[in-house]
């Protein structure tokens, strides 16, 4: 590709006007970025803090009330046992805090004075008052105004209640000290509400009562949602076991139960799937593990988040705050002028690249006449010896330069021109220290396949897969002279020819170019190999002949004892089990025994049946069983060479249909032959991968290595073809065969970045499941 420089001055210079101008706006991006990033850090802290200033304000009157009138109903200053008295009390104490939601006293003598809000009754307040004073228990019910007048009373004397059976007053009484129950949903007005519970001792010990008040905390939810955390920022408070007690939106925090009562959304099922990925993992072992105030950040849906956490510090509240808010919220605007800016680069640099492209036409100018000139001179069309025009003192040496390597290039096709068009031999100029193709005949590309023009662009080194040229071969005479070489033609075809190369020299000993003949001699390497393999074959079918008779006599002969072991294991497994006297350990050993026996019987006959070409039994069996099997046969082997087998069968869907036994054969002839390969890799880590998926109607099954592979030339299912000292080259194509008799196929893969790959599929089995569907 032909490139100008007048183009490339212009734009080079506007290049670099748009690289400074963004250098520029990055810089600041990044640095006013972090700072927004930090001023949001900071924010979402004095946000949690807040919020737990906030709580701890909301509830600590609630705490003051409860000890208050537990000490005044201690010292009697307002008696607990006179219910109106204790009545107005109660009634006192919550209209002068309007959290509280209800105020109560419950005694050890089962009576009750309750007063709570009833929004929806026919009063604001309502009071519950049971006495069980005389025969009789009676239980009142009082709705009274904000001046404490009786708009309505019921009497309910069914009303099961007692204050004694209720987890506040059985916790207050257990621990004669103030207590904070966990937050739950109020059954009558449905908010989430806190109790807080003190016990009124007696003057001389004891417990005399327990004051309660229940405490609506909907207001820090209020609160929440007040707060300002960028434009899609939320706070929450999280109780310890992961519920979900506050949020700017309220209605995400209760879910219904079966018996229609609510309860507090936990955060690992919290409709908010920002604040689940950001604090649910936070839940461990059923509690929040959070020792302090934490500040992180998380990625969820592309998007960058915040978040802050941290703990109310109190053992009476056991929550913690947590906050989130994108990063988006705090940096669009910067992102923003980041854009503008970079039009605006893009502008300068446009700008500076039209008053480069103007200067550059006019420092372009000498340069154009000087390649033109070269060009003609190349094409012979003007002498060389022609004065030059005038131009820059730089481009005037390099003119000189330039013809004085025209002229030599003429005298060099001159001498050796006919010599390349008129050879039967393919030849070709290389350059001396690299070994690029300078020039090519036509007999040369109709050997290679490829034309010259593809040729300009290679070099020797790449036409053969081992080096032929080295750097520095033109000082050392380290040519390639008379070799043999197999070259790969870019159609697929393979072409072997003889390789000769001699360098030429100039006057002074330098080298100049080298010059490679090529003879095409193809036919007679096919006529070699096809004389070579009919000689291999004949010796070894008599051996092999021979095998056939031996494997046949050893099956008939090694049977017979088979089934006497697996029969005498059997016997004696039957005899110990009746005599009472069968560990479990023998047991399982004679169990193993009799299997074996029968599996190397299942060998023996499916051998027999390679022998006698019969397929043999075939069944629906679980490939991954099976392989289980293999591997414990091969345990030893596998633990003398110390090789570590892997298997992935996470593909694998389901059964397979085959001779069990075969296929076991050739599970067992490709994982002896990975840990044979690997056995003198000691250096290399040494692992096979055992893997099967399903695919179409069939199971692929791989077997790899980490060993040193096969060479590039090496056919390894052809019979008799071995690498091995001691082997006779069957293993791989019995492989062939059985794979080939099962309707499948097995090939061969290099692997990467070293090792061997076997494949080899089969056809996959239907399961009684599959059949019902």
């Amino acid at each position: 590709m032909t490139k100008s420089l007048g183009a490339l001055l212009a734009l080079c210079l506007a290049g670099l006007q748009f690289l400074a101008v963004l250098a520029v706006v990055s810089s600041s991006y990044v640095t006013s970025e972090q700072a927004l990033l930090r001023h949001a850090r900071e924010l979402l802290r004095d946000v949690g803090i807040n919020t737990i200033e906030h709580s701890k304000g909301f509830l600590s009157p609630a705490e003051g009330a409860a000890v208050l009138a537990a000490r005044l109903a201690q010292n009697r200053v307002v008696a607990s046992d006179d219910p109106v008295l204790l009545e107005r009390l109660l009634f006192q104490q919550l209209q002068i805090a309007p959290q509280f939601a209800g105020v109560y006293y419950g005694g050890e003598d089962g009576n009750f004075v309750m007063v709570m809000r009833d929004p929806k009754g026919p009063a604001p307040f309502r009071s519950k008052i049971i006495t069980n004073a005389g025969p009789h228990r009676q239980v009142k019910f009082i709705w009274r105004d904000n001046d404490f007048h009786i708009v309505r009373s019921e009497w309910h004397p069914e009303d099961p209640y007692d204050p004694r059976s209720r987890p506040w007053y059985k916790r207050a009484r257990a621990q004669l000290g103030t207590i904070w129950t966990d937050p739950y949903i109020f059954f009558s007005s449905q908010q989430p509400g806190i109790t807080l519970a003190a016990p009124v001792l007696k003057e001389g010990g004891g417990l005399r009562g327990v004051v309660g008040v229940d405490i609506e905390i909907s207001m820090i939810s209020n609160f929440l949602a007040r707060l300002n955390i960028g434009a899609h920022g939320r706070a929450m408070i999280l109780h310890r076991n992961g519920d979900v007690i506050a949020h700017p939106n309220p209605s995400l925090i209760k879910d219904l139960n079966a018996d229609g009562t609510l309860h507090f959304v936990n955060i690992r099922d919290f409709d908010d799937p920002v604040a689940r990925a950001a604090f649910a993992p936070l839940l461990r072992g059923g509690e929040m593990q959070v020792s302090g105030e934490t500040a992180s950040g998380f990625t969820f849906g592309g998007e960058s988040y915040v978040s802050t956490v941290m703990p109310m510090q109190s053992e009476t509240l056991p929550w913690t705050i947590a906050v989130y808010a994108p990063e988006s919220d705090f940096t669009r605007v910067i992102e923003q002028n980041r854009a503008t800016n970079i039009w605006i680069a893009a502008a300068v640099a446009a700008v500076s690249g039209l008053a480069g492209l103007a200067l550059a036409h006019y420092i372009h100018r000498p340069v154009r006449a000087f390649a033109v000139r070269s060009a003609l001179v190349a094409q012979g069309e003007i002498d060389p010896d022609a004065p030059p025009p005038k131009t820059y003192r730089e481009l005037a040496e390099a003119n000189r330069a330039l013809v004085q390597q025209i002229v030599a290039r003429r005298m060099t096709e001159r001498e050796y021109g006919q010599t390349f068009e008129m050879s039967s031999r393919g030849m070709a100029q290389i350059h001396p220290q690299d070994g690029r193709f300078l020039r090519v005949s036509a007999r040369f590309c109709e050997i290679t396949g490829r034309s010259a023009e593809a040729l300009a662009a290679m070099r020797l080194d790449d036409l053969g897969a081992a080096p032929l040229w080295t750097e520095g071969a033109a000082q050392t005479d380290g040519l390639a002279v008379n070799r043999v070489l197999r070259l790969a033609r870019p159609d697929g075809s393979e072409v072997w020819v003889r390789l000769n190369a001699i360098l030429i020299r100039d006057h002074a000993g330098q080298p100049l170019h080298a010059v490679v003949t090529m003879d095409d001699i193809t036919e007679g390497r096919v006529q070699e190999a096809q004389i070579q393999r009919l000689s291999r074959d004949l010796s070894h079918l008599a051996r092999g002949h021979t095998m056939g008779q031996m494997a046949a006599g050893l099956a008939h002969e090694l049977n017979q004892p088979l089934t006497a072991i697996a029969q005498n294991a059997d016997a004696a497994l039957v005899v110990m089990q009746k005599s009472g006297l069968c560990p479990e350990p023998l047991s399982e050993i004679l169990h193993e025994i009799e299997a074996q026996s029968l599996r190397a019987g299942e060998i023996i006959r499916a051998l027999r049946g390679f022998i006698r070409k019969d397929d043999g039994g075939r069944q629906v069996f679980d490939l991954e069983q099976l392989l289980d099997q293999t591997l414990r046969l091969l345990h030893a082997e596998i633990t003398e060479s110390g090789v570590q087998v892997e298997t992935d069968l996470t593909a694998l869907a389901g059964p397979v249909e085959g001779n069990r036994v075969q296929v076991a054969q050739v599970l067992l002839n490709l994982i002896r032959n990975a840990i044979e390969a690997m056995a003198g890799e000691r250096g290399n880590d040494r692992r096979i991968l055992l893997a099967a998926r399903s695919a179409a109607g069939q199971v692929v099954v791989s077997v790899s290595d980490t060993g040193p592979g096969f060479a590039p030339t090496a056919e390894p299912f052809t019979p008799f073809e071995t690498s091995k000292p001691d082997g006779m080259g069957l293993g791989l194509s019995i492989c062939r065969t059985i794979v080939e008799a099962h309707g499948g196929k097995i090939w061969h893969e290099p692997g990467q970045p070293r090792g061997s790959r076997f494949h080899f599929t089969l056809p996959a089995g239907v399961s009684a499941g599959s059949e019902a569907v």
